[in-house]
């Protein structure tokens, strides 16, 4: 088992619904509040159709500060630092020096020298670092600042009885204020595909935030949702998860592990001619020699879930593996993230999904998003 040196403040609130912690990032982190399928259902529908809150402090939290944070930032990641505004905050990928995907963040501007890098299990902190030694720049990771995501459409109507700006505030932007009276940062992101925000926090007002969340939206129907609810509304909008989509989990037969952003399908996380990146090199030489393409799976007549590693099939010939499946009965659908061959990574293609017990299912290639195809949900304002 893994030694959890990570420690979120609202554990005790977790226990109290039942939550067993689980090591994600090195805290112990809610993944389920009970194992039934009806749980995980109510928590899947809540965000979509009224608000869920999530602990997600798991996260980590680097502070980038110093005259030279600009560069060390621009450096380390794949997106043109230079025209992120204070106030404003961007999705970017983290390469090694071979041009392959080992993590991704979301880059704040809070204010003139003043960055925080917020970025899941990969070494991108180790990354910030190492580019930082010998220059005018700090990084300090920081767990006193925790992180809430509150997602779903009623989440602007519960933070909005206290903050009304906050209707106002544009996707990916972000804003510094108080929240039922604790300083917060809240930002217009998340990890789900639905509107939503994320609420940074001192450790010491995390469980007074908590509360007052629940208790300031039980009109708007929120609830406390588990963290493994990720899994089910990022599989339908597109949101990967590092080491969970990337060959770290599915290795390839004869190649040691390493994904690059053209398979995954995350070229577009790299600014329009840049090239100072850790890895670009290696990153642009690999266009056009895909080994995979990351790519949407639908079942064609069946709400049957698709298993992991479940295997994808096209006119008998093995040509890829399903990473994680969705069957939503609130969207009428079985979808599922699937690493297969470029050549059958278009719409339609016909494919047969064989499931671990040997189960077959007609299913069709599809692009994704499955869910808000055109992002006006998730972009939202008033």
């Amino acid at each position: 088992m893994a030694i959890l040196w990570r420690h979120s403040a609202l554990a005790h609130r977790h226990a109290e619904i039942g939550g067993e912690l689980e090591d994600w990032n090195g805290m112990g982190t809610a993944w389920f509040y009970d194992h039934t399928p009806e749980r995980a259902k109510a928590d899947y529908e809540a965000i979509r159709t009224k608000a869920g809150l999530m602990d997600v402090s798991g996260l980590k939290k680097v502070h980038v500060s110093g005259a030279d944070a600009a560069y060390v930032i621009d450096r380390v990641t794949t997106r043109n630092v230079e025209k992120i505004a204070p106030g404003r905050s961007t999705y970017a990928s983290i390469l090694n020096s071979d041009g392959k995907f080992i993590d991704d963040c979301i880059i704040y501007h809070i204010a003139v020298n003043s960055w925080l890098v917020v970025h899941g299990t990969g070494t991108g902190m180790e990354q910030l670092t190492a580019v930082a030694a010998g220059k005018n720049c700090s990084v300090i990771f920081d767990d006193d600042l925790h992180d809430m995501s509150l997602q779903g459409p009623a989440a602007v109507d519960i933070l909005a009885k206290e903050i009304p700006a906050v209707r106002d505030l544009a996707y990916f932007g972000l804003m510094q204020t108080r929240l039922y009276g604790r300083d917060v940062m809240i930002s217009r992101t998340g990890y789900t595909g639905e509107r939503g925000y994320e609420i940074f926090c001192a450790r010491k007002d995390a469980t007074h935030i908590w509360d007052s969340v629940l208790a300031g939206g039980q009109a708007e129907g929120v609830r406390p949702t588990q963290f493994s609810t990720l899994d089910m509304l990022r599989i339908e909008s597109y949101l990967l998860f590092y080491p969970g989509d990337n060959s770290e989990t599915f290795p390839f037969d004869d190649e040691p592990c390493g994904d690059t952003l053209w398979e995954l399908g995350l070229e577009f996380t790299v600014s329009p001619g840049k090239e100072s990146f850790i890895g670009a090199e290696n990153h642009y030489a690999a266009q056009g020699k895909e080994r995979f393409k990351i790519y949407g799976i639908k079942l064609s007549d069946s709400m049957d879930q698709m298993e992991m590693h479940a295997r994808v099939m096209q006119d008998g010939k093995d040509i890829g593996v399903i990473t994680y499946g969705l069957s939503s009965e609130l969207n009428g659908y079985s979808v599922a993230i699937a690493r297969i061959a470029p050549d059958a990574a278009a719409p339609g293609t016909k494919l047969t999904i064989v499931q671990p017990d040997g189960t077959e299912l007609a299913a069709t290639a599809e692009e994704m998003p499955f869910y808000d195809q055109d992002k006006s949900i998730r972009t939202a304002k008033g």
